[in-house]
């Protein structure tokens, strides 16, 4: 109870803080009292229609990157794994990256999320096929890979083949990963998908505490592990996806904020999926926040500096864990 209520007053502090953050120099209480009453100035749109969405949709990413990196890592019982490991992330980036390529994305402005999120859903279907109804976690594994791989290298060769050296440009900075921008169109498309994710994610705590005995302990207490899987796949799709479609590539949050929570809520992995889904809301709100206060006028993209973050404590964790092996 005590980390749950820590960590809401966190994200609470974070979101006020997110919403007060920008390059005009208004003073907090002056940006709430726009935000909350229409005094007909440019800053009660700015607050409504730009700094609110950004927040919300920093809440919603880091709280689907969060819950699936504790899901994932539950599954597999290993704290190495994260979302990107079924290839989802690298579907969606080619999907968007297609609608960039053929123009379809400068034609209709919300063609780049709907087509991240297609492709996304196809990804899902494909692993599934791979996977086959009954297959290990680890056939699970190797289907994400040669999925990721195959978005990854199509998703090379549109950039290999672009004639256009603008399209290439903006594909690459997409890919960086930002929440400048961003509506409540953005909001609207990922939500539905996000709260399915989440339903189907949250609902895995009893299966996944089942299986740190072990596959035949938890079938023996009547856990359904297909069926657990399948909630797994589509949830951690359905999240990430979206959190992908609207945002680009995010990395590290999925797989860095269960590990650093993972002792404060005991181990447990149905406790770690609400705190990491918490924790991952606060980090992909502290970055936000962190890229308008570094460098505000060389737009720094938030996937760049969760990657010069993540990486460091990533490497730790592989030191800890070789530590711990020896």
């Amino acid at each position: 109870m005590k980390v749950a209520l820590i960590l809401i007053a966190l994200c609470a502090g974070l979101f006020t803080l997110s919403l007060v953050t920008g390059f005009t120099p208004v003073s907090a209480q002056h940006s709430l009292a726009a935000l909350l009453r229409d005094d007909g100035t440019p800053l009660t749109v700015v607050m409504r229609e730009i700094r609110l969405p950004r927040a919300l949709l920093a809440v919603m990413i880091g709280a689907s990157l969060g819950l699936a990196g504790a899901a994932m890592q539950g599954y597999l019982r290993n704290p190495l794994a994260e979302p990107g490991l079924i290839g989802v992330s690298a579907a969606a980036g080619l999907g968007a990256v297609l609608t960039l390529q053929t123009g379809v994305a400068a034609a209709f402005a919300l063609a780049l999320p709907l087509g991240a999120l297609t492709s996304a859903l196809l990804a899902v279907g494909l692993i599934l096929a791979l996977a086959g109804p009954r297959g290990s976690s680890l056939t699970l594994i190797l289907a994400g890979i040669a999925v990721s791989a195959l978005a990854s290298a199509l998703t090379s060769l549109v950039l290999n083949l672009s004639p256009n050296p603008f399209a290439a440009a903006e594909i690459v900075f997409w890919m960086l990963g930002s929440l400048a921008d961003r509506s409540f169109n953005h909001v609207w498309i990922a939500l539905p998908f996000m709260a399915l994710g989440w339903v189907l994610l949250a609902g895995l705590g009893r299966g996944l505490d089942a299986l740190t005995l072990g596959e035949d302990a938890a079938a023996a207490l009547g856990i359904n592990l297909n069926r657990l899987r399948l909630a797994l796949v589509i949830g951690t799709a359905a999240s990430v996806g979206a959190a992908t479609a609207v945002a680009g590539a995010i990395g590290f949050v999925g797989l860095v904020v269960p590990h650093v929570l993972r002792r404060f809520v005991g181990a447990r992995p149905s406790a770690l999926l609400w705190a990491s889904a918490l924790g991952g809301a606060a980090m992909v709100l502290a970055a936000d926040i962190a890229v308008r206060l570094l460098l505000p006028d060389r737009d720094l993209k938030l996937g760049v500096l969760m990657a010069l973050v993540g990486a460091p404590l990533f490497l730790h964790l592989i030191y800890k864990t070789r530590a711990e092996f020896r």
